[in-house]
């Protein structure tokens, strides 16, 4: 697996994908991935993506970018909280067996098991044995989902310190993104190299052949959603499952107008 790249690695903003190449680039694949939707449902697949990454790497646009353009009840997002004080006293892995997907569903995890190995690890919320541990159970986690027929795919979304920083300062300078940062986030914003290390290891015990991992670089968030979509759909059949033509009967008389005569009218309109 690849190393940090320092901050000349990062693309240049004037090299960075416009929002309506972006916006062109992206209909043909929202139109793939409805066809796969349809295949996922027709047969009952049970897919799952995993979405890793450090703070401010492009998970939720990402994702957003996958599931807007779905149907919400076949594509679920899971975005677990911080385990309960009942769940610290579980197996590690029990708590997101319960979001899995059933058949003909599709499930992205902004985040998953992982964070045992990622940010439990590097902020001290896990000891190193409980992160050992789970470095050995995860591939046969993983093994046992893929054995029982689940498409498992998982996602690195690589992003330099230097890009990191510049997110991070844009959410600090917006108040429509301030909601982004937390405490947890200042802390680790310094601990940028424990979390290449931590990474690493992660990768190294992790990465299988049931079970591959996907880096993607997300230094320009559009062109790296664009091509984690690409590889996800490239990963799976040909899924061209024909559409039910729908057709709409005539109405029987005039459209009619939304009335009331009670005492409730709509606000007036801006």
């Amino acid at each position: 697996m690849g190393k940090d790249k320092d901050s000349k690695g990062s693309k240049k903003a004037t090299d960075r994908l416009g929002k309506s190449d972006y916006a062109d680039a992206l209909e043909p694949l929202e139109v793939e991935l409805n066809r796969l939707a349809r295949w996922v449902a027709h047969h009952g697949k049970r897919v799952l993506v995993v979405f890793e990454g450090r703070d401010t790497a492009g998970k939720g646009g990402a994702i957003s970018a996958v599931s807007d353009c779905l149907n919400p009840r076949q594509c679920r997002v899971v975005a677990l909280p911080k385990p309960t004080e009942v769940e610290r006293t579980q197996w590690y892995f029990q708590r997101y067996v319960a979001h899995l997907p059933a058949a003909g569903e599709i499930v992205l995890f902004d985040r998953s098991w992982y964070n045992r190995a990622g940010v439990e690890k590097v902020m001290g919320y896990c000891s190193e044995d409980e992160v050992q541990r789970f470095l050995k159970q995860a591939p046969a986690f993983e093994q046992l989902l893929v054995d029982d027929g689940i498409l498992l795919f998982k996602y690195w979304l690589t992003v330099d310190q230097a890009e990191q920083e510049a997110r991070f300062a844009e959410r600090r300078d917006d108040p429509l993104k301030r909601w982004k940062l937390s405490p947890i986030d200042l802390k680790a914003r310094l601990k940028y190299r424990d979390y290449g290390m931590a990474r690493d290891a992660m990768l190294d015990a992790t990465h299988t052949q049931q079970a591959p991992w996907t880096l993607v670089d997300f230094n320009d968030q559009r062109r790296g959603r664009l091509t984690l979509i690409r590889h996800l759909l490239d990963q799976l059949p040909d899924c061209d499952v024909p559409e039910q033509l729908i057709e709409f009967e005539p109405l029987s008389a005039p459209p009619a107008r939304e009335s009331f005569t009670g005492l409730l009218k709509p606000i007036p309109s801006i």
